[in-house]
């Protein structure tokens, strides 16, 4: 299809992409974009990628808004296939939802639980909600939020101050980020 710009296969169903708004997802998007680049920066064993095909298996091949991976050698269970793409489970995804939360919320969650990422961030941005699973037992349970803040699990010092991601100020989400550092 030579129109189509993006489509994901969750399982066994072809979606195509939503338009996409400034508000409701370029700049939430870009806020993530930040926080986990910024994060990365500081971490030669990890990668920070956005907007790329990730395939899980074959009735899920993805293209989350943000990913974080481990290099192998440090634990990460990614590899690029001999197509070039992100074969097998990221450690964290990132959705920024819109149009697409019912989608994100249950199918895709189903699929990245399935695949085995280890944490998963869903911003639902209608909702004004941010929640943040993280894998135990084969389930994804919600990480706490402490004082405003979620931490990662499998990455120290990876904290989201919820109530400035959702108001939009980078700023403090930075400053948040870098005082966990």
């Amino acid at each position: 299809m030579p129109d189509v710009k993006k489509a994901e296969l969750v399982q066994g169903i072809v979606f195509m992409a939503s338009p996409v708004r400034l508000d409701f997802h370029g700049v939430p998007d870009n806020l993530m974009q930040t926080w986990l680049g910024t994060y990365a920066a500081y971490r030669p064993h990890l990668q920070c990628a956005t907007n790329l095909t990730v395939r899980l298996g074959p009735d899920d091949v993805l293209q989350p808004d943000a990913l974080l991976i481990l290099d192998p050698g440090h634990g990460g269970k990614t590899s690029i296939d001999e197509s070039g793409y992100l074969a097998g489970p990221p450690e964290l995804v990132v959705e920024v939802a819109a149009s697409s939360v019912s989608r994100d919320a249950r199918e895709k969650l189903v699929s990245y639980r399935r695949a085995g990422v280890r944490e998963y961030l869903l911003w639902r941005v209608i909702d004004e909600v941010i929640e943040w699973f993280v894998l135990d037992e084969d389930e994804y349970r919600p990480l706490p939020v402490v004082d405003g803040c979620i931490e990662s699990r499998i990455f120290p010092g990876l904290v989201l101050n919820v109530p400035s991601a959702l108001a939009g100020d980078r700023a403090i989400v930075l400053e948040t980020l870098n005082a966990a550092r």
